[in-house]
């Protein structure tokens, strides 16, 4: 069987006095793909913020790659953070200032870890860009020069650098044509399955969910029901 990654049990999170999450048990294998969806507002983004320790549930067990997190103080996660998982968010977080090949490798000057296990740095970004259709002319660019589109890839090749072992990705192709999509949700899977590390998908594109070996609907496990 294979090794756990993520182990929750008891998980509540209440946003003041309004309930959110309330799930009695959710596990992801080494390995493991998961397509997670759900309507606007059912807490699949809080879900996410919880397994890379951003927030603190209210109540329950959370456990990732072995490591408990609700006890450790905020620094111990933030390192938790950069050194095991891969971050997509909605709203992209890249540096604006930083250029492109300089956000793709953050990861990599906050962790010793991404660094080793990335090899050669510039080689590694350069095929993870590449593969994302950002050749060589953008890569002095800084971020805030870029489209919608082309800051969603890279912050796209910044987490997968560095190999990290759980991958969380948050509406990730929500701004890439039809093409694009495909060439990502390539490079993500294979990455992935290539290094054995395991993700969690969130999308409102039931389309994608096609490419994932597990779908869950969030509210089938969430007992609190909407957020607000």
């Amino acid at each position: 069987m294979a090794a756990s990654v993520v182990s929750l049990a008891g998980l509540r999170f209440d946003w003041g006095d309004t309930p959110c999450l309330d799930i009695a048990a959710f596990e992801l294998a080494q390995n493991e793909q998961v397509f997670l969806y759900g309507p606007s507002g059912s807490g699949k983004s809080t879900l996410l913020n919880l397994l890379a320790g951003v927030l603190v549930p209210c109540a329950g067990d959370l456990v990732v790659l072995g490591t408990a997190l609700p006890p450790l103080a905020g620094a111990a996660r933030d390192r938790f953070r950069a050194d095991h998982l891969g971050l997509i968010f909605q709203q992209f977080n890249l540096i604006p200032y930083l250029s492109v090949l300089d956000n793709v490798l953050l990861p990599c000057r906050f962790s010793a870890r991404r660094r080793e296990r990335a090899g050669d740095l510039r080689q590694t970004a350069s095929r993870l860009l590449a593969h994302l259709d950002l050749d060589e002319s953008l890569w002095p660019r800084r971020a805030d020069g870029l489209s919608v589109g082309q800051q969603q890839r890279v912050a796209a090749a910044r987490a997968l650098i560095g190999a990290p072992e759980l991958i969380i990705a948050d509406e990730p192709t929500s701004s890439l044509d039809t093409d694009r999509q495909d060439a990502f949700l390539d490079l993500l899977t294979r990455e992935c399955a290539a290094n054995g590390a395991a993700l969690v998908f969130v999308s409102h594109d039931r389309r994608l969910a096609a490419r994932f070996p597990r779908t869950l609907a969030l509210p089938d496990i969430n007992r609190a029901g909407a957020a607000p």
